[in-house]
């Protein structure tokens, strides 16, 4: 399609599909403490408890670019 082999397809759909996924859900967190009405303290606590998952995934896509060497 357009000159792309399905490979490059699925890689940048899975780059920029997971990433806006991730936006989505920084957003989702956000509302939930807006909504709330959690504070600043409550909103931090959201962000570090819901969004850890985000970050541990984040940073196992780093590790596996640096270990992959490439």
């Amino acid at each position: 399609m357009f000159g792309y082999s399905e490979d490059q397809i699925a890689q940048f759909g899975l780059t920029f599909g997971v990433s806006a996924f991730m936006l989505y859900m920084v957003f989702i967190i956000f509302q939930l403490a807006r909504e709330s009405k959690a504070g600043r303290f409550g909103t931090f606590v959201l962000f570090l408890a819901l969004g850890f998952g985000l970050l541990g995934f984040a940073a196992k896509g780093l590790i596996k670019f640096f270990l992959a060497g490439t």
